[in-house]
């Protein structure tokens, strides 16, 4: 049964994630950002802002339009994929199910990091992933106020702005720059965990943008990440990312991370394996 998965995905993507499709996400996503996020930014009105669950989890207009755009685009250019987007989950739970579904999914955040959007920081991006089976086979991360477009594609590589991202191991007597998850979304059993961080080699720092964290990790400029959320729109396009880009990501069990859910919290995403094994246990012996 797993020989039969692994070889329809490969046919999916040697058939449908095809150079054009690439192409073409890329510039849906573009042009979302163009028409609905862009000409917002540091042009919020309050009444365009919305607290959520907490006063660091907000949503804007942008949030809900540029959604919407990529809801109604997407689909379009893959015949029979469907979408989950954070603020359709947001109105409506079941949507998220779709992930675990038989269909390919687009899994969207619209504006990942709406509190950096809202106080008028560029750290914020969007980002979209393609999966089938529960397998990300495609991934773009956009941060328009920084003019960067990160894809990546699984078994061809990732690209920043067009050029190849290779994450390479951290400097050898360095201390780790790890970011983590913000308090707030900790429960008291992942802060005791995340407290394994504090230990000599180890620079922990508050997280971004998770996409732009995942984007650092490909790039070199961040050595992991221990998030302990796992709602999909976050992470599907990080960890391709990060995987094509030479690294890995780990569960505090050991095992790679699954959007589908399920996993052991706090979990990692490293420029290597070795770093991910080294975070990964450290976070599991607290």
């Amino acid at each position: 049964m797993i020989e039969t998965k692994t070889e329809s995905i490969e046919d999916f993507l040697t058939s449908k994630v095809t150079s054009d499709l690439v192409r073409d996400v890329e510039r849906v996503v573009r042009a979302a950002a163009a028409a609905e996020i862009s000409p917002r930014f540091r042009q919020l009105d309050a009444h365009e802002i919305e607290e959520k669950s907490a006063p660091h989890d907000l949503v804007t207009v942008a949030d809900k339009r540029a959604e919407e755009y990529l809801t109604r685009e997407l689909p379009a250019l893959l015949p029979g994929s469907v979408v989950v987007g954070e603020e359709a989950v947001a109105a409506d739970p079941t949507t998220y199910e779709a992930i675990a579904g038989t269909a390919p999914v687009w899994i969207v955040d619209p504006v990942d990091g709406t509190r950096q959007f809202v106080h008028g920081d560029p750290g914020f991006c969007t980002l979209v992933a393609l999966a089938l089976d529960g397998v990300v086979l495609a991934s773009w991360t956009y941060a328009p106020a920084l003019d960067e477009m990160a894809v990546a594609v699984r078994g061809r590589g990732a690209r920043l702005n067009g050029e190849v991202l290779h994450a390479g191991p951290p400097a050898p007597g360095t201390d780790l720059r790890v970011a983590t998850s913000h308090p707030d979304f900790t429960t008291d059993e992942q802060k005791r965990a995340l407290l394994g961080l504090r230990t000599d080699g180890v620079a922990p720092r508050p997280c971004g943008s998770a996409g732009l964290e995942y984007l650092g990790i490909a790039r070199g400029a961040v050595d992991a990440i221990a998030f302990s959320w796992e709602l999909a729109w976050d992470h599907a396009a990080g960890v391709l990312l990060v995987e094509e880009a030479g690294g890995a990501h780990l569960t505090r069990e050991g095992v790679p991370f699954s959007i589908r859910g399920g996993n052991a919290l706090p979990f990692t995403a490293a420029r290597d394996v070795s770093t991910a094994r080294r975070v990964a246990g450290l976070l599991a012996a607290s």
